[in-house]
Formats: structure tokens, C-alpha cells, sequence
């Protein structure tokens, strides 16, 4: 069942990050999280190598940038899986902010240090270059974050469900208060 999981999920990364939607439309956070924080540390760093990997043989672009996302995603995937377990209540709003610690830590590394050094410009250069790109990143993974992590995570399902119908419920009591009680 988990296997199978992880490769719909993989295979619908791919899709999405093939169709570019806009210019860097990257789900790989979104299932990544939960995967570190429910799975064993291999399985979520499994799961980001076989996630990039796989997209770069797809597009036939294998090459150093492959091993450089490849690393980079699993650093981060054994890293929120080591953060994950210190925290006793998980929330989608610390499932938000891991996503942009992410996209930030991610986005440094493959953009102005593996820049620098791989295209021999200024590193300075290569930030400032960097900055539209990882705003683009911020929105697409944080988006993400926050859809696919109800899904896969059902801690976070059913916090998500009671704030909903907590919501609901007080939708309901405004309109009720205006309507003078009909509803």
C-alpha cells in the first residue's frame, strides 16, 4: 500500500512538473513532508531521490544538477524527518512554514552556490538571478503544502475537518443572528 503511494505520488509529480504549468511548479515538497514525518527517514529520502531522478530521465537531463537537487532534496527529506519527531502536535501551518524553510534551504544551494560554481558566474549574480525563481518555488510548494498534506497525513485530515466544521458552525450562527433566527 505505501509503495503504492509513493508511486502515484512520484508519477503525478512528474506529470505536473512536465506539464510546467508556470515556470517552477514543484509539488516534490508537498508529498515530501508528510513522507518525513510519517515514514522511516530512507522511505522519505527514497522517495525525493526516485522524485527528482526520475523527472530528469524523463526530460532526459541527467547530468551534475541531477546529483545536486537529488542531494539537496534528500538533505532536507532527513532533516524534517529528524525536526518531525521532537514536535508531539502537528499543524498545517508548521507544515507551511517547513515547506518554505524548504524551498529557501533547497533553492540557496541549487541556485547561487551550485550556480557559482558550476557556471563560473558571481555568486552574487546567480542570488539576485535567484530571487524571482524561488518566489515562483514559494507559491507552487507552499500551495502544495497545503493540499496534498490533509491527504496524506491524517493528523492533519482531521484537524483540518474540525476547523472546517467549526468554521461552518459559525457561518451558520452569523447567518441565523442576521436573519432574526431562520435559517
Amino acid at each position: 500500500m505505501k509503495l503504492l503511494r509513493y508511486l502515484i505520488s512520484i508519477i503525478f509529480c512528474n506529470i505536473y512538473r512536465i506539464l510546467r504549468i508556470f515556470p517552477n511548479n514543484d509539488p516534490i515538497m508537498g508529498f515530501m513532508l508528510p513522507y518525513a514525518r510519517k515514514d522511516k527517514w530512507w522511505q522519505a529520502l527514497i522517495f525525493s531521490l526516485v522524485a527528482i531522478i526520475s523527472f530528469d530521465i524523463l526530460t532526459n537531463k541527467v547530468g551534475v544538477w541531477t546529483i545536486g537537487t537529488a542531494v539537496s532534496y534528500g538533505v532536507l527529506a532527513i532533516f524534517f524527518q529528524n525536526i518531525f519527531r521532537k514536535i508531539k502536535t502537528m499543524s498545517l501551518k508548521k507544515y507551511a512554514a517547513s515547506s518554505i524553510f524548504g524551498v529557501l534551504f533547497f533553492d540557496f544551494v541549487t541556485g547561487p552556490i551550485m550556480s557559482s560554481m558550476l557556471f563560473k558566474i558571481s555568486f552574487e549574480s546567480a542570488f539576485i538571478g535567484q530571487i524571482p525563481f524561488t518566489i515562483m518555488h514559494l507559491a507552487s510548494a507552499t500551495a502544495f503544502t497545503l493540499l496534498v498534506v490533509p491527504i496524506l497525513d491524517p493528523q492533519i485530515t482531521k484537524s483540518v475537518k474540525m476547523s472546517f466544521t467549526s468554521y461552518l458552525n459559525r457561518a451558520k450562527l452569523m447567518i441565523a443572528i442576521v436573519s432574526g433566527g431562520k435559517l
